[in-house]
């Protein structure tokens, strides 16, 4: 047998996924020792910037499991901790008319899409051609606030290591060696990259790009007009684009769908540019004029997108110690539990079976 590593699991990145990948393999297996490190403080990065959006839906039939699961998941997490910063809330599709059978689809069936008339509220109108279907099991949450809440149940189970970057990683016969940005080396048995948009990092960039993601910026208006309580998500399927009443800030969030790629983090923002808030208005004018007027700010980052849109969880490595989890094209809090769970698989770790998705009592 080789020399003792100093942990069992090292998961790299303190985000919504990276915490839940660190809950889920301690729920499923307790004596596992876990480590998880992020470059900055824990829920910083895209976690940070996140909508929190979860709505029943996916474009394949994989993204819609996985929606799934991750929507059960949620109900339990929420179920067991009422006090958690994850918040039911009413869904409207505006959508071209002949639309239907393509909703169908692409929406899980516990949605049970309905047509209606117009947007309840009439916050947002519905275009000529268009039609309004209202839908069931959406959910919005303060993402960094809820990853926050994970990492303190973690803690007494966990190793968290803030501020703390990952300069190197070298695979070897029966360990990974982790160079860290404090001078430190960490030895682990296998190792998990959920680093988010960061994926050209020195340490992992070699190992990652084989997989063929690539980093696209990410811009939502923040609308100030405080949300009356029964607002609801307006979902503009033709254009991937939500107007989402933000409870807990007092303001709208408006994203939609830019198309600049090849980014950093770095690069990528936080500003809000003339061109895109400009881009951002005109759709905005076209689906909800009444807000287009009123003051508008935004926020603005970027997050890593896989090939065909949907998360990769694959190992890096000939011997499978590194796994990459990420690449979740905009849906890392939506699809995160799910996510985690295809890590446990990829790790060879046990799994509950989906019955047992609600985290367990007395942590």
């Amino acid at each position: 047998m080789g020399r003792a590593t100093d942990t069992d699991v090292a998961v790299v990145g303190a985000g919504v996924l990276g915490c839940l990948i660190a809950r889920r393999i301690l729920d499923s297996a307790p004596r596992t020792r876990v480590t998880v490190l992020d470059r900055d403080l824990i829920a910083s990065g895209a976690t940070r910037r996140s909508a929190g959006l979860h709505f029943p839906r996916g474009a394949s039939a994989r993204v819609r499991a996985m929606a799934s699961e991750s929507q059960r998941y949620y109900a339990a997490l929420k179920a067991e901790r009422p006090g958690l910063p994850i918040h039911a809330v009413g869904m409207t599709v505006v959508a071209r008319e002949s639309a239907r059978d393509e909703l169908a689809e692409v929406y899980l069936p516990e949605a049970r899409l309905r047509r209606v008339e117009a947007v309840p509220g009439g916050i947002a109108r519905v275009p000529d051609g268009h039609a309004a279907w209202d839908g069931d099991g959406c959910q919005y949450a303060d993402v960094a606030a809820l990853t926050q809440a994970l990492a303190v149940e973690l803690r007494p189970r966990a190793d968290f290591r803030e501020a703390t970057p990952v300069t190197g990683v070298e695979p070897g016969a029966d360990e990974v060696r982790l160079t860290l940005g404090t001078g430190d080396i960490l030895t682990a048995r296998q190792v998990v990259l959920a680093p988010g948009p960061w994926l050209d990092e020195p340490a992992w960039a070699d190992l990652v790009r084989p997989l063929g993601a690539r980093v696209k910026k990410i811009v939502a208006l923040h609308i100030e007009r405080t949300p009356r309580p029964d607002d609801r998500v307006v979902v503009f399927h033709d254009q991937d684009a939500f107007l989402l009443p933000l409870h807990h800030r007092g303001h709208w969030l408006f994203s939609y769908t830019c198309q600049e790629w090849d980014v950093t983090p770095e690069t990528a923002g936080p500003g809000l540019s003339p061109a895109h808030r400009a881009e951002a208005l005109e759709l905005l004018r076209r689906y909800a004029p009444a807000l287009a007027g009123d003051r508008v700010s935004g926020r603005v980052f970027c997050d890593a997108y896989g090939p065909d849109s949907a998360p990769l969880v694959q190992p890096v490595t000939d011997d499978g110690r590194v796994v990459f989890a990420g690449a979740a094209s905009g849906s890392g809090y939506r699809l995160a539990p799910a996510v985690a769970g295809d890590v446990l698989a990829a790790l060879a770790l046990p799994s509950r079976a989906p019955a047992s998705l609600a985290p367990s009592k007395g942590h």
